[in-house]
């Protein structure tokens, strides 16, 4: 990014199909939001949109579009994100980008099961799903395998959800994309508890292996949604100093992102257990 020139490189994104600085900027973006400064991935996610938007090139743009989608869902923004897959749809029809269609697709039944239409979503996430499947790519299918567990989740449905949980951690195991690793064991911990009260131990099992996943990433972000999964799990088994000593070293680490969901919600939880 230090070495990038858009006047010196902007040819480069004929060469190699996109351009590197929008590229690096997006990644960057997603980094920085695992590693647990969400506004600094926020400003690179801009930056990246702004570069691509001034380059007019627009494959890059349909990158920036996907990137700026995948951090607001990260970030729990639905409306935002939906605005997001709205416009990389539009852009990727015109254009025939077929895989940044699937994935704006995916996106956008996401933000809609989330916004109470579960059918339509999980509809359209399954539209995406195949879609993208139909180009060849396997990265990020566990991230949008999540995505459809958790809708199963929402509409009662924990069983298709946990399955959906075991496809995607069986391709991490067999692609090594651990991107989503702590996510999905959180997210299987959390099916496990909507699915019965009898499965409250192998839940406190998942949380705390999403925990260490997290921990080994040095990726704070995940490590403070496990932490507020597994202090919750404890909150109602009345375990309120644990949950506690918990939760507020994760949640004090961070200095910046409190506008956002996850350290709202930490919080919140923080305050409830006094």
């Amino acid at each position: 990014m230090t070495l990038y020139d858009p006047e010196q490189h902007r040819s480069l994104a004929s060469l190699y199909g996109q351009d590197q600085g929008v590229s690096c900027r997006s990644w960057a973006a997603l980094a920085l939001w695992c590693l647990g400064y969400p506004d600094q991935a926020l400003q690179q996610s801009h930056e990246a949109l702004t570069l691509a938007q001034e380059l007019a090139h627009p494959f890059s743009l349909a990158y920036a579009m996907c990137f700026a989608g995948m951090f607001c869902q990260l970030r729990r923004e639905v409306q935002a994100a939906q605005e997001r897959a709205t416009a990389e749809i539009a852009l990727c029809t015109e254009q025939g980008f077929a895989l940044y269609l699937a994935r704006g697709t995916i996106l956008r039944g996401w933000t809609l099961a989330e916004q109470g239409q579960g059918e339509e979503g999980r509809a359209q996430m399954h539209q995406g799903m195949a879609a993208y499947q139909a180009t060849g790519s396997e990265v990020f299918r566990p991230y949008y395998l999540a995505f459809l567990a958790e809708a199963y989740g929402k509409a009662g449905q924990a069983e298709e959800g946990l399955t959906m949980l075991a496809e995607a951690l069986t391709a991490v195991h067999k692609t090594g994309e651990r991107l989503y690793e702590a996510e999905l064991y959180r997210l299987n911990g959390e099916l496990l508890m909507a699915r019965s009260a009898a499965h409250h131990m192998e839940a406190e099992s998942c949380f705390r292996q999403a925990l260490d996943v997290a921990r080994c990433q040095q990726a704070k972000s995940w490590e403070l949604r496990a932490a507020l999964s597994l202090s919750r799990l404890w909150q109602q088994q009345g375990e309120h100093a644990k949950a506690q000593d918990l939760l507020a070293p994760i949640y004090g680490w961070f200095t910046e992102g409190f506008d956002t969901a996850d350290p709202q919600d930490a919080k919140a939880l923080l305050e409830e257990l006094g």
